[in-house]
Protein backbone atom coordinates (compact mmCIF):
# COMPACT_ATOMS: atom_id res chain seq x y z
CA UNK A 1 0.00 0.00 0.00
CA UNK A 2 2.91 2.53 0.55
CA UNK A 3 4.81 1.79 -2.69
CA UNK A 4 0.90 2.39 -4.47
CA UNK A 5 0.64 5.71 -2.50
CA UNK A 6 3.93 7.17 -3.14
CA UNK A 7 3.50 5.90 -6.77
CA UNK A 8 0.39 7.87 -6.71
CA UNK A 9 1.91 10.90 -5.31
CA UNK A 10 4.95 11.13 -7.36
CA UNK A 11 2.75 10.87 -10.81
CA UNK A 12 0.76 14.23 -9.09
CA UNK A 13 3.57 16.01 -7.64
CA UNK A 14 4.03 18.30 -10.86
CA UNK A 15 -0.31 19.19 -10.43
CA UNK A 16 0.30 19.72 -7.03
CA UNK A 17 3.75 22.05 -7.44
CA UNK A 18 1.57 24.47 -9.69
CA UNK A 19 -1.15 24.54 -7.53
CA UNK A 20 1.26 25.85 -5.30
CA UNK A 21 2.95 28.49 -7.17
CA UNK A 22 -0.92 29.43 -7.98
CA UNK A 23 -1.43 29.74 -4.02
CA UNK A 24 1.61 31.16 -2.84
CA UNK A 25 1.87 33.67 -5.48
CA UNK A 26 6.22 32.53 -6.06
CA UNK A 27 8.53 29.88 -7.19
CA UNK A 28 7.52 26.99 -4.31
CA UNK A 29 8.06 26.33 -1.37
CA UNK A 30 11.75 25.98 0.29
CA UNK A 31 11.92 21.97 1.01
CA UNK A 32 12.07 21.71 -2.80
CA UNK A 33 15.34 23.41 -3.13
CA UNK A 34 16.82 20.12 -1.71
CA UNK A 35 15.69 17.77 -5.17
CA UNK A 36 16.01 19.62 -7.78
CA UNK A 37 16.12 16.95 -10.53
CA UNK A 38 19.21 18.31 -12.19
CA UNK A 39 20.96 15.53 -12.28
CA UNK A 40 18.59 13.13 -14.40
CA UNK A 41 20.38 10.94 -16.84
CA UNK A 42 23.28 10.21 -15.27
CA UNK A 43 25.61 6.78 -15.50
CA UNK A 44 26.21 5.07 -12.78
CA UNK A 45 29.49 3.81 -12.41
CA UNK A 46 29.41 1.33 -9.04
CA UNK A 47 26.83 -1.64 -10.28
CA UNK A 48 28.66 -4.32 -9.29
CA UNK A 49 27.80 -8.15 -8.70
CA UNK A 50 29.38 -8.53 -5.39
CA UNK A 51 29.59 -6.86 -2.19
CA UNK A 52 32.84 -5.53 -1.30
CA UNK A 53 34.90 -6.83 1.69
CA UNK A 54 34.84 -5.58 4.80
CA UNK A 55 36.72 -5.57 8.08
CA UNK A 56 35.04 -5.82 11.39
CA UNK A 57 35.42 -2.22 12.91
CA UNK A 58 37.72 -3.08 16.38
CA UNK A 59 36.92 -2.37 20.01
CA UNK A 60 33.62 -1.38 18.92
CA UNK A 61 30.85 -0.50 21.98
CA UNK A 62 27.43 -1.45 20.66
CA UNK A 63 25.77 -0.08 23.55
CA UNK A 64 27.00 3.64 23.19
CA UNK A 65 26.15 2.93 19.72
CA UNK A 66 22.29 2.59 20.83
CA UNK A 67 19.67 5.61 20.52
CA UNK A 68 18.48 7.86 18.44
CA UNK A 69 20.41 9.35 14.66
CA UNK A 70 19.41 11.63 12.46
CA UNK A 71 20.48 10.47 8.97
CA UNK A 72 22.69 13.12 6.76
CA UNK A 73 23.26 11.73 4.07
CA UNK A 74 22.11 8.68 2.05
CA UNK A 75 23.19 6.31 -0.47
CA UNK A 76 21.98 3.30 -1.93
CA UNK A 77 22.53 1.73 -5.12
CA UNK A 78 18.82 1.48 -6.56
CA UNK A 79 18.36 5.49 -5.92
CA UNK A 80 19.38 7.52 -9.05
CA UNK A 81 17.67 11.20 -7.24
CA UNK A 82 17.41 12.15 -4.02
CA UNK A 83 14.19 11.29 -2.36
CA UNK A 84 13.88 11.50 1.19
CA UNK A 85 13.50 14.16 4.02
CA UNK A 86 13.33 14.10 7.78
CA UNK A 87 15.23 10.38 8.28
CA UNK A 88 16.09 9.37 11.32
CA UNK A 89 16.74 5.87 12.96
CA UNK A 90 16.59 4.67 16.68
CA UNK A 91 18.67 1.40 17.64
CA UNK A 92 18.18 -1.03 20.38
CA UNK A 93 19.65 -4.00 22.07
CA UNK A 94 17.55 -6.36 23.30
CA UNK A 95 19.16 -8.73 25.63
CA UNK A 96 16.72 -11.23 26.25
CA UNK A 97 17.27 -12.57 22.21
CA UNK A 98 20.69 -10.57 21.40
CA UNK A 99 18.98 -9.39 18.35
CA UNK A 100 19.11 -5.00 17.20
CA UNK A 101 16.40 -3.28 15.95
CA UNK A 102 16.22 -0.17 14.15
CA UNK A 103 12.92 1.72 14.18
CA UNK A 104 13.45 4.45 11.25
CA UNK A 105 10.85 7.24 10.17
CA UNK A 106 11.11 9.39 7.09
CA UNK A 107 9.03 11.38 4.07
CA UNK A 108 9.53 11.31 0.37
CA UNK A 109 10.82 14.80 -0.40
CA UNK A 110 8.67 15.39 -3.01
CA UNK A 111 5.79 14.62 -0.84
CA UNK A 112 3.62 17.76 -0.16
CA UNK A 113 1.50 16.52 2.62
CA UNK A 114 4.87 15.72 4.32
CA UNK A 115 3.16 12.14 5.66
CA UNK A 116 5.74 10.22 8.36
CA UNK A 117 6.72 6.45 7.06
CA UNK A 118 7.69 4.14 9.64
CA UNK A 119 9.52 0.63 9.79
CA UNK A 120 12.30 -1.32 11.44
CA UNK A 121 14.97 -3.54 10.39
CA UNK A 122 16.59 -6.26 12.89
CA UNK A 123 20.10 -7.58 13.26
CA UNK A 124 21.69 -10.77 14.75
CA UNK A 125 25.31 -10.57 15.80
CA UNK A 126 27.02 -13.62 13.97
CA UNK A 127 30.52 -13.37 16.01
CA UNK A 128 30.19 -11.51 18.85
CA UNK A 129 34.21 -10.92 19.28
CA UNK A 130 33.14 -8.52 15.89
CA UNK A 131 29.76 -6.86 17.77
CA UNK A 132 30.27 -4.02 14.70
CA UNK A 133 29.15 -6.91 12.09
CA UNK A 134 25.61 -7.27 12.15
CA UNK A 135 23.39 -10.09 9.96
CA UNK A 136 19.83 -9.29 8.68
CA UNK A 137 16.81 -11.79 10.28
CA UNK A 138 14.39 -11.02 7.92
CA UNK A 139 14.20 -13.64 4.62
CA UNK A 140 13.93 -10.95 2.16
CA UNK A 141 17.27 -12.22 0.43
CA UNK A 142 17.82 -15.00 -1.32
CA UNK A 143 21.79 -14.94 -0.01
CA UNK A 144 23.50 -12.53 2.93
CA UNK A 145 22.69 -8.99 4.23
CA UNK A 146 25.27 -7.92 6.07
CA UNK A 147 25.29 -4.26 7.91
CA UNK A 148 28.98 -2.97 9.35
CA UNK A 149 29.13 -0.03 11.21
CA UNK A 150 32.64 1.67 9.21
CA UNK A 151 32.98 4.36 11.58
CA UNK A 152 31.85 5.98 15.20
CA UNK A 153 32.81 8.31 17.88
CA UNK A 154 29.43 7.28 19.51
CA UNK A 155 28.60 11.20 20.72
CA UNK A 156 28.37 12.75 17.35
CA UNK A 157 28.52 10.83 14.06
CA UNK A 158 28.58 7.46 12.63
CA UNK A 159 28.50 5.49 9.11
CA UNK A 160 26.65 2.78 8.62
CA UNK A 161 27.21 0.72 5.36
CA UNK A 162 24.33 -2.56 4.49
CA UNK A 163 24.98 -4.81 1.31
CA UNK A 164 22.84 -7.60 -0.22
CA UNK A 165 23.70 -10.44 -2.61
CA UNK A 166 20.90 -12.04 -4.75
CA UNK A 167 22.05 -14.92 -7.68
CA UNK A 168 21.96 -13.04 -10.69
CA UNK A 169 21.32 -9.81 -9.85
CA UNK A 170 23.63 -7.01 -8.97
CA UNK A 171 24.09 -6.67 -5.65
CA UNK A 172 22.23 -3.90 -3.11
CA UNK A 173 24.48 -1.54 -1.31
CA UNK A 174 23.31 1.31 0.87
CA UNK A 175 25.26 3.37 2.98
CA UNK A 176 23.99 5.50 6.03
CA UNK A 177 25.85 8.96 7.52
CA UNK A 178 24.44 9.39 11.11
CA UNK A 179 24.69 12.57 13.49
CA UNK A 180 23.07 12.86 16.78
CA UNK A 181 22.10 16.73 15.86
CA UNK A 182 19.78 17.29 12.63
CA UNK A 183 23.12 18.81 11.05
CA UNK A 184 26.99 17.83 11.12
CA UNK A 185 29.98 19.85 10.78
CA UNK A 186 31.39 19.95 6.58
CA UNK A 187 34.79 18.60 7.99
CA UNK A 188 33.07 15.48 9.46
CA UNK A 189 31.28 14.76 6.40
CA UNK A 190 33.62 14.76 4.47
CA UNK A 191 35.82 13.07 6.44
CA UNK A 192 33.32 10.45 6.82
CA UNK A 193 32.41 10.28 2.79
CA UNK A 194 36.24 9.53 2.02
CA UNK A 195 35.79 6.06 3.89
CA UNK A 196 33.32 5.48 1.23
CA UNK A 197 34.78 5.04 -2.05
CA UNK A 198 36.95 1.87 -1.20
CA UNK A 199 33.61 -0.24 -1.52
CA UNK A 200 33.10 0.84 -4.84
CA UNK A 201 30.30 3.71 -3.57
CA UNK A 202 30.02 6.49 -6.34
CA UNK A 203 29.58 9.91 -4.20
CA UNK A 204 27.98 11.45 -6.96
CA UNK A 205 24.77 9.73 -6.19
CA UNK A 206 25.69 10.15 -1.69
CA UNK A 207 22.47 12.55 -0.54
CA UNK A 208 21.78 15.41 1.69
CA UNK A 209 18.98 14.60 3.68
CA UNK A 210 17.03 17.66 4.50
CA UNK A 211 16.44 17.51 8.70
CA UNK A 212 14.41 20.93 8.82
CA UNK A 213 11.16 21.28 10.03
CA UNK A 214 10.76 17.63 11.00
CA UNK A 215 8.28 18.58 13.54
CA UNK A 216 4.76 18.08 13.55
CA UNK A 217 4.50 15.58 10.23
CA UNK A 218 1.36 14.37 8.97
CA UNK A 219 1.25 10.94 10.62
CA UNK A 220 -0.24 8.14 8.39
CA UNK A 221 -4.08 7.13 9.19
CA UNK A 222 -7.14 5.67 7.51
CA UNK A 223 -7.51 8.84 6.08
CA UNK A 224 -6.26 8.67 2.59
CA UNK A 225 -3.92 11.87 1.76
CA UNK A 226 -4.89 11.63 -1.80
CA UNK A 227 -8.31 12.18 -1.47
CA UNK A 228 -7.43 15.94 -1.10
CA UNK A 229 -6.21 15.66 -4.27
CA UNK A 230 -8.95 13.37 -5.67
CA UNK A 231 -11.74 15.39 -5.32
CA UNK A 232 -10.11 18.59 -6.86
CA UNK A 233 -10.37 22.18 -6.17
CA UNK A 234 -13.28 21.88 -3.59
CA UNK A 235 -11.09 20.92 -0.92
CA UNK A 236 -8.21 23.52 -2.64
CA UNK A 237 -8.12 25.46 0.76
CA UNK A 238 -7.53 22.43 3.13
CA UNK A 239 -5.05 20.90 0.96
CA UNK A 240 -2.84 24.01 1.08
CA UNK A 241 -3.34 24.16 5.19
CA UNK A 242 -2.13 20.39 5.08
CA UNK A 243 0.95 21.07 2.89
CA UNK A 244 2.22 24.19 4.57
CA UNK A 245 1.27 22.28 8.59
CA UNK A 246 4.92 22.98 10.11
Amino acid sequence: MVFLRKAALLLLVPLLLLELVHLCGGTGTPWLKYNSYTDQGRRRSDQRERCPHVRAIRNFDLAKMMGCWHVVQYYASTEELPEYACMRSHFSFSGEDQHITMNFSYIFAEDPLREKMQGNITWMIPEFQYPGHWMHTEDIYEGVYNTYVLDTDYQSWGLVMHCAEKKKHTRYLSALLLSREPTLGENVVNFLREKLPRYHIDLSFMFDINQTACENLMESSSDDPLAYIVNGRKNEKEMFKIITKQ
